[in-house]
């Protein structure tokens, strides 16, 4: 599988004159370090019944990689500034073959995924808004009677393939001078293709609650994240270093870490109460041609959270009134 580089990082942003190169976002919550307007709220969640967390490594050899640009004619390799790796992702094709990709599948011992009539696991819509959780059954019939869970076990195989990016800070000197400067070089390494992926595997155990006195079956999810890490592959410039006399070419032996980190939970939705301080607000950037803007979200109407009266209050239609206090909370 061979992979173009098309996500290199333009280092020039500093000296064009652009200062604020990062940001800082805006939730629209703030508080006044009252109980004045707090209120409660009822919220639909889910709730993690168990977790668990595993940390996974692998390593990846990659001898002889090319990086690109090359160097100029007669360059002097003085040491390296920096090394570093990250992920590849083509943002402009998410089924881009060389985008890293991390693919768990897990068996479970003690319980089932509920299948669908061809087989499939069948699958439902997590926080994420994708079908992310399984659903799963497993006889907890012993452990309900004393009020605890059952234990169900799990095997995991974490299947990682496509590319990362590593990137070369060298300080070098041109033959015909001795003023030091930095260039950046980069490469893409292949990790593994996607039919014959990395695979690492670990075992695990969660705690599943009751499937009998519940009006839904719990659910399995897992997320899993990858960072990674590279250096020399004997940590010596002479010998992992390898320019081309002829096109200036840099091939260099690394080592690929990688490091991936997979959480799984047994989660079930639930009804929750909380203290609120009301609905979010957040300032709009309007311009001058409107006068006014739809909501976009409709208003409190639980008098018992922003301290309404019953009644009808003389309203019409049988409604309900809501009371003068929410639209000073809002």
């Amino acid at each position: 599988m061979r992979c173009s580089n098309n996500n290199n990082n333009n280092n020039n942003t500093a000296g064009a004159g652009f200062t604020d190169r990062c940001c800082t976002g805006q939730s629209g919550c703030d508080w006044d370090g009252t109980l004045r307007n707090v209120v409660t709220e009822p919220i639909y969640v889910q709730k993690i019944y168990d977790q668990a967390l595993f940390n996974l490594q692998g390593l990846k050899t990659a001898p002889g990689q090319e990086f690109e640009p090359a160097l100029g004619c007669g360059t002097n390799i003085i040491r390296i500034s920096d090394i570093r790796c990250r992920k590849f992702f083509n943002p402009n094709n998410i089924n881009d073959e060389c985008n890293l990709k991390i693919n768990p599948n897990t068996e479970l011992s003690g319980g089932q995924f509920v299948k669908r009539e061809d087989g499939s696991d069948y699958k439902v819509i997590g926080p994420d808004g994708i079908f992310s959780q399984k659903l799963v059954y497993a006889d907890t019939t012993f452990c309900d009677e004393f009020e605890e869970g059952t234990p169900v076990f799990g095997t995991q195989n974490v299947e990682v393939s496509g590319c990362v990016v590593v990137e070369l800070d060298l300080v070098v000197t041109p033959c015909d001078s001795n003023r030091e400067s930095v260039i950046t070089l980069s490469t893409v390494v292949d990790i593994a293709d996607r039919c014959n992926p990395l695979v690492l595997t670990n075992f695990f155990e969660l705690c599943v609650p009751s499937v009998y006195d519940t009006a839904f079956l719990p659910r399995f999810t897992e997320l899993c994240n990858l960072s990674c890490e590279t250096r020399l592959a004997t940590n010596s410039i002479a010998r992992d270093f390898y320019i081309d006399p002829r096109t200036g070419v840099l091939s260099v032996n690394l080592i690929v870490s990688l490091c991936i980190s997979c959480e799984k939970k047994i989660v079930v939705p639930v009804q929750l109460c909380v203290l609120s301080t009301g609905f979010t607000q957040v300032s709009p950037e309007q311009g001058q041609l409107c006068t006014t803007f739809p909501r976009l979200f409709p208003r409190q109407i639980d008098e018992n959270s922003v301290g309404g009266t019953g009644g009808s209050g003389g309203h019409g239609g049988g409604c309900r009134p809501r009371s003068a206090s929410t639209d000073e909370n809002e």
